[in-house]
């Protein structure tokens, strides 16, 4: 009977879960698995373990490291500033921040330049302070004093090129502009506004109960985590904070967010990857997480995609 039952279950399943299921049963994914149309679920089922050595299985409320997922809060609350009348997106960085320390960069650098990645701002972000350990990066002061010296990598606007540390520079100014931290900005005007309870950037040493543990190929990530994430990635969300998100930008309850048909994100760093894509055709939210490196949660995002709306995964019009 139970062989009866597991060979209808899997004619009835979509080949896109038929893989999904294959790659947990090698090891290859691990992690919160969410898909939606009009903003209600459709499909969501947790596989792996979030801590294997305590032998802690995912499920559904598991809070996962997002990573540059933060970026988007960070782009939203820079685009509410602007709208509030704090500072105007094409001025220059020392228009915006009279004090920075690199007057080079400040000079030449445009805000919106930041936000697009177009700036030349350089630095790795992934580094620890001289004597101290990753866990002692606890503040967006502690990253950026990792880069806060060094020159442009090419002249901005000259081309694009990914930068981390371009987006610790706006959380800092985020700060100097509101008055309040960078998570207590994003927090009130963001997470709040979207009835999002289980998105935070929580301290390494004090994650609340039910958070995924990454896992590299060597083991646990946990050595290579700062001691708390920023502006720039390494919070935390669960899948349904994050439809609860998407549905919030379909409301518009989120001031100045895009709508959520202009969302296609990812975020990944060993031991942890994670995507968000919102108002495919058909109306469909993806949303994927995991607590193995990348390309695990990109991976079975695509492959969800693809089944649904066909190679290249078109948006909802």
């Amino acid at each position: 009977m139970n062989l009866i039952i597991a060979v209808l279950i899997a004619i009835q399943a979509p080949s896109w879960q038929l893989s999904v299921d294959s790659l947990a049963k090698t090891g290859d994914f691990s992690g919160v698995v969410l898909v939606a149309r009009g903003g209600v679920p459709l499909f969501e089922r947790a596989y792996g373990m979030a801590d294997r050595e305590a032998g802690r299985a995912n499920n559904l409320e598991t809070a996962f490291n997002i990573g540059s997922i933060n970026k988007f809060f960070t782009a939203i609350s820079m685009r509410q500033l602007a709208a509030a009348g704090k500072l105007d997106l094409d001025s220059s960085l020392a228009r915006a921040w009279p004090g920075y320390p690199n007057q080079d960069v400040a000079k030449r650098v445009t805000i919106r330049q930041i936000l697009e990645h177009r700036s030349g701002i350089a630095g790795n972000i992934f580094g620890a302070p001289p004597g101290k350990t990753r866990h002692d990066v606890l503040s967006l002061n502690d990253y950026f004093q990792l880069f806060k010296d060094q020159p442009l990598q090419f002249e901005p606007g000259s081309r694009q090129q990914y930068s981390n540390a371009g987006y610790v520079v706006l959380g800092l100014l985020i700060e100097r502009l509101s008055g309040t931290s960078y998570y207590d900005y994003v927090q009130r005007h963001i997470f709040e506004p979207a009835g999002m309870t289980r998105t935070a950037s929580w301290k390494v040493d004090s994650l609340p109960p039910n958070t995924a543990t990454g896992y590299t190929s060597d083991g646990r990530n946990t050595d290579l985590l700062p001691g708390r994430g920023s502006s720039a990635g390494g919070g935390y969300s669960t899948t349904h904070d994050l439809l609860r998100l998407l549905n919030a930008l379909r409301e518009h309850k989120v001031e100045n967010a895009p709508e959520a048909g202009m969302v296609g994100i990812a975020g990944g760093a060993p031991g942890l990857n994670a995507v968000m894509e919102g108002d495919l055709a058909g109306g469909y939210d993806v949303i994927v997480m995991a607590n193995l490196s990348p390309p695990a949660a990109e991976r079975v995002g695509r492959l969800i995609r693809e089944a649904l709306v066909g190679p290249g995964g078109s948006r909802a019009p």
